[in-house]
């Protein structure tokens, strides 16, 4: 199977040039571990295709791998990297059911065979202030829940995160962090736009653990929390799905999480991010760099107030 590229949609500052990419792609080859590029299935889908010239430098893979928020984990950024060695992967199934016409429990290795993977390279902001570059392979979010039919009711599509305590130690935890499982939504319009994927690899390899394996959601535009990891259920809902973070500090952390550097979050501005591996921070911008392709979803809205 061969990553379809379909760039239409995609401005040209989003792809990176072919001399950077195969430069990055030979070192991640010599850091990444033999163990966990043996037997890919993903590996095994992955053809040559073409590029295109950019203006966005790749974070390192080094640095995608090893500075991570992922709390089931840790609370930390260095941990996770850690304590995800022995997380395990396969056998997984991902659900889709709730408002749709044909509910479904998905292999996630038939699942990958079936819908052609692609590669997107994305700015990715996180809420704190610290933001990256990533070359994800993955497919639209629409493809797959187009395969469950949509209904009347299908207005909120939402996320579920594995509950597994004997894999993520601090879901042992019931003090001093957040419920879990983890849960994160989008409006339909949001999930169908062709900029939303679910990832189930980054440069070119399946996603390691602690980025988010087998399968993560993206959402360019969005703060990083909006991405939830290694999901279990999707489920279309007619009433707005739940957001964890959303619902533990409505104040810091709003349900849409539209990346605005106009709105700054209670403890510290969002006008500014630091890339990582650079010295000096630079200006966010809306949207994350994709007002031009998403703004009219919010049309008419107070972005001051659905943050």
């Amino acid at each position: 199977m061969l990553i379809r590229q379909d760039y239409a949609y995609l401005p040209s500052s989003e792809i990176t040039s072919e001399s950077v990419y195969q430069e990055r792609r030979a070192l991640m080859k010599l850091a990444a571990s033999a163990a966990v590029l043996a037997g890919s299935p993903l590996l095994a889908a992955l053809g040559p295709y073409q590029k295109k010239s950019s203006s966005l430098e790749l974070t390192p893979y080094e640095q995608i791998t090893t500075y991570n928020n992922f709390y089931e984990f840790s609370t930390d950024k260095e941990s996770p990297a850690r304590l995800a060695k022995k997380f395990k992967t396969r056998p997984w199934t991902l659900t889709v059911g709730g408002e749709v016409q044909k509910p479904q429990t998905l292999d996630i290795d038939t699942l990958i065979k079936q819908i052609p993977l692609e590669e997107r390279i994305y700015r990715f902001r996180c809420v704190e202030g610290w933001s990256m570059v990533v070359p994800w392979v993955g497919f639209s979010l629409a493809s797959l829940l187009k395969l469950s039919g949509l209904t009347s009711k299908s207005k909120y599509v939402e996320f579920e995160t594995l509950f597994d305590p004997a894999q993520f130690p601090q879901q042992n935890r019931t003090f001093g962090t957040i419920p879990f499982p983890y849960r994160e939504g989008l409006r339909i319009d949001e999930a169908m736009h062709p900029l939303t994927i679910l990832a189930v690899g980054l440069y070119g390899n399946e996603l390691l653990p602690q980025n988010g394996a087998p399968i993560r959601l993206v959402v360019p535009w969005k703060y990083g929390f909006k991405s939830i990891k290694s999901i279990v259920k999707i489920t279309l809902k007619e009433t707005q799905a739940r957001s964890t973070w959303h619902e533990a500090g409505p104040r810091e952390y709003g349900f849409y999480a539209n990346v605005n550097p106009a709105v700054d979050h209670p403890r510290w501005s969002q006008a500014r991010e630091r890339v990582l591996g650079k010295f000096f921070k630079q200006d966010t911008l809306a949207f994350n760099g994709y007002a031009k392709e998403v703004a009219h979803l919010y049309k008419g809205m107070n972005l001051l107030t659905f943050f």
